[in-house]
């Protein structure tokens, strides 16, 4: 349910082998006490002296999404939280701002991209062509998938259903137990109010976004059975996405040790 690429079915082999540890987006979850003396002018103050409402949902994006883990120090990552078992619920609007925060970072542009250029090779959905034509219009498809397929399943059915798009870590046990766990959120996934629920938004939101796409993938990939398997490749692709992010503070904590162990000789 996590912000990340959605890819067609005709590049999705080679993407799974190059892109995996790319595509997901980690987070350190971190939370920012600032000190308060005195509220600025610009804060609407509650009777009981409380921030307003918009300023609650201002803290409460920054309190639950990262403010410099990058994965690889380049994609960016907002609704994964690290080690942390209770942060502040998410509103609609910091559903809508995290995912918008996912979706449109600048980084996000040369590696839908590098895509295109991998179904341009591969001449995937042949009636768009060759050349400069043909690469703008399966970056345009690229870019949508990813954007649409973001929302649906990390802020708009998550609104609706009032489930948490975040996707939180076990970090702790064995390598089996925490895959299995990880896996397993694509159909088990939070309510607002911290309790286990079917993952209702994975499933619908994909399904919706693979409906979506009708509207701008060739009328041959327009078939009931198409729609079925843009929605299936969206749900694996979002089940092994969930595997990396578990297993991203792993890799990290490897990258660090190893970058400061040959900094020292």
């Amino acid at each position: 349910m996590n912000n990340r690429l959605r890819l067609g079915p005709q590049i999705r082999s080679i993407t799974v082998v190059i892109g995996i540890p790319l595509l997901v987006v980690p987070a350190l979850a971190q939370q920012e006490q600032a000190p308060a003396p005195q509220p600025a002018p610009s804060q609407q103050q509650s009777p009981q002296g409380e921030p307003g409402k918009d300023e609650k949902n201002k803290d409460q994006v920054e309190r639950t999404s990262p403010s410099n883990d990058r994965l690889f120090f380049v994609l960016p990552n907002n609704l994964t939280v690290e080690n942390e078992d209770k942060v502040p619920p998410l509103s609609s609007g910091g559903k809508f701002k995290l995912v918008a925060k996912n979706a449109f970072d600048p980084a996000i542009y040369p590696f839908i991209g590098f895509i295109a250029v991998v179904g341009q090779a591969q001449n995937s959905q042949p009636e768009f062509g060759q050349g400069a034509a043909g690469y703008g219009k399966r970056y345009g498809v690229a870019i949508a998938n990813s954007t649409v397929g973001s929302f649906m399943t990390g802020a708009v059915f998550p609104s609706v259903f009032r489930q948490d798009p975040r996707y939180y870590q076990l970090v702790h046990g064995g390598f089996k137990r925490r895959a299995a766990y990880s896996l397993s959120r694509i159909f088990i996934t939070r309510t607002d109010s911290g309790h286990s629920q079917f993952n209702s938004s994975e499933m619908v939101g994909n399904l919706v976004a693979a409906g979506i796409a009708n509207a701008y993938v060739p009328a041959q990939d327009r078939s009931f059975s198409n729609t079925m398997i843009t929605w299936g490749s969206g749900t694996g692709w979002d089940a092994m996405a969930n595997l990396a992010q578990e297993f991203w503070p792993d890799i990290r904590v490897w990258l660090t040790r190893k970058f400061h162990g040959q900094k020292q000789e």
